[in-house]
């Protein structure tokens, strides 16, 4: 005897048009190409420290190249997820987010295998530092770096 559970008719309520719209303005934009580029900074500041800190090449490359094996697939993804193609319908946007997806993860996984080959002396600590620190600030983003819309007051009826 299956066990599905019963749920009152006063759980979910479909929004009005006019609801609908009034949450869509005030529901903060967020581009996934600012996600990008905050990705691309923050490589940038982790080289940086790694150089302040440490003084050797080795360490500021293997921050800066675990930094670009984030970037460089979210921006492959981002500018997949944008282009036209995935825009046509529901179904092609989840198709083309799973594909992109899985570009994304493959070519991160092949950057980093390649890190033996194309740094000299690498240092997976730092390498990986950079990779989670860029990987990670995503998270600052979705805090601080989104653009507030005026509110807009819906009237009751």
């Amino acid at each position: 005897m299956p066990c599905d559970p019963v749920l009152p008719d006063d759980v979910f309520k479909p929004l009005s048009a006019q609801e609908a719209q009034a949450l869509r303005t005030r529901l903060p934009l967020l581009s996934v190409w600012t996600v990008v580029g905050w990705q691309a900074g923050m490589a940038v500041v982790a080289a940086l420290l790694a150089w302040l800190f440490t003084g050797r090449m080795p360490v500021v490359q293997s921050v800066a190249f675990g930094g670009l094996s984030v970037v460089v697939p979210s921006a492959l993804f981002a500018r997949g997820m944008t282009s036209r193609l995935t825009r046509v319908n529901l179904g092609a946007a989840v198709a083309g987010f799973l594909m992109w997806e899985l570009v994304k993860i493959g070519l991160t996984v092949a950057m980093l295998f390649m890190a033996n080959w194309w740094i000299k002396d690498v240092s997976w600590p730092a390498l990986l530092v950079g990779f989670v620190v860029t990987m990670k600030i995503h998270w600052v983003v979705l805090a601080f770096g989104r653009k507030h819309r005026p509110e807009v007051k819906i009237k009751e009826s």
